[in-house]
């Protein structure tokens, strides 16, 4: 099976920008981010801190993730219930990463992740693929963009929704998060040192989807 792992900030862009190229290779998309946003909805909506652990673990004894997939698009249950649209709030973001610096919560998650990868043709995406979740992968991309580009992006996907929330906030969950991640003890986000850096900043998505298709067409 080949494996492909592609790494970076949050907003910039990995998970649309990994399905599309999936697509076009016909390989399965893995949005690690998902998963772990699915335990962040959980422990949202059972009133969880991120910072106790025990309750972490108990809630955990009695969770199933998984993942299907439906025309090839990701789905993904916690305890039968289908919350691929109930885990994209800023509140559920924030969260994610509160709970994401959590040992017990990536080990949770890590076998899931690895057997997909063994059973089948993968593009894998988060923050620690190349580094910890499959440092074997056949192909390590970090993809990034500027925060202030991130956060234009993160406006407008708001603004289309109908929503409301001003793009200086946005900026500053955005610079929040790329801290929490690049810091914490367990799997900081940080590139693989074999892996290929590609900065989308001024890149339309047409011409992120060709040019991370066009890296992985030179290594495999």
């Amino acid at each position: 099976m080949i494996s492909i792992a592609i790494d970076g900030p949050s907003g910039a862009g990995k998970s649309s920008i990994s399905k599309s190229v999936a697509d076009k290779l016909g390989f399965i998309h893995v949005d690690t981010g998902a998963l772990y946003r699915s335990l962040a909805y959980i422990v949202l909506k059972k009133g969880i801190s991120a910072d106790d652990e025990i309750s972490l673990k108990n809630l955990l004894k009695t969770t199933k993730v998984t993942i299907e997939y439906v025309d090839g698009v990701q789905k993904v249950f916690v305890n039968a219930e289908d919350v691929s649209d109930k885990i994209r709030s800023e509140e559920v973001s924030m969260m994610s990463s509160n709970i994401s610096k959590k040992p017990i919560i990536r080990e949770f998650l890590l076998d899931l992740q690895r057997q997909l990868a063994q059973e089948n043709n993968v593009i894998m995406d988060g923050r620690d693929i190349g580094t910890v979740v499959l440092p074997n992968a056949d192909v390590k991309i970090f993809l990034t963009a500027s925060p202030e580009k991130r956060a234009e992006r993160r406006f407008k996907q708001i603004l289309e929704k109908g929503e409301k929330k001003e793009y200086n906030s946005i900026l500053k969950d955005i610079i929040q998060r790329d801290y929490q991640d690049s810091h914490r003890e367990i799997a900081p986000l940080k590139p693989a040192e074999d892996s290929v850096f590609v900065d989308t900043s001024d890149l339309t998505f047409e011409e992120s989807v060709l040019k991370i298709t066009e890296v992985i067409g030179a290594k495999i």
